[in-house]
């Protein structure tokens, strides 16, 4: 290998390619589809995630379902570990509310607002298929602009709500 080329000063390496990668996507989604079409596609694979994630806590804790508690702990965990800085600002038995102040998409998110799907079913898998339902509504987001994310998850169908996806446990 070309000394000059490996060592040259390229900023490129695995975690920022990612992002890259996820940001142009979503981008050529929302560019060829349109948000609302990309949103969808976005979902898809959310949906995949989240279970995969819940499963992957349920398994270690070794536990059948989580509590309203365990759940509002696990979302707050799984974005620390994927570098996003969520946290908690209120639960009771009919929502959980969680704030943001730093995207795990590091920047990717910017103008990218279907991405916010990811977070969306990503919560509202886990939430659903441990508590039975879910309605989370996404109500500020860094990716529109906003300084922070602030997302609602309702625990309980609600009449006058009418932002957000709902979710439901699955038969299976």
């Amino acid at each position: 290998m070309d000394e000059a080329v490996s060592t040259c000063g390229v900023a490129l390496e695995r975690d920022g390619f990612l992002r890259r990668l996820v940001r142009h996507l979503s981008g050529a989604l929302q560019d060829t589809v349109g948000l609302e079409e990309s949103e969808g596609f976005i979902s898809l694979v959310g949906q995949n995630i989240g279970e995969e994630i819940n499963d992957a806590y349920r398994g270690a804790l070794a536990l059948p379902l989580l509590d309203r508690e365990q759940v509002a702990a696990v979302l707050v965990d799984l974005k620390r570990r994927i570098q996003g800085e969520f946290y908690l600002i209120s639960q009771d038995d009919s929502k959980i509310v969680l704030g943001n102040r730093r995207c795990p998409f590091g920047g990717a998110e910017a103008g990218r607002p279907a991405l916010c799907m990811m977070t969306s079913n990503v919560f509202g898998v886990i939430v659903a298929e441990n508590l039975g339902y879910a309605r989370v509504s996404i109500d500020q987001a860094i990716a529109r602009g906003d300084s922070e994310c602030r997302v609602t998850v309702y625990l309980q169908p609600v009449e006058n709500v009418d932002s957000g996806r709902e979710y439901f446990r699955s038969e299976g």
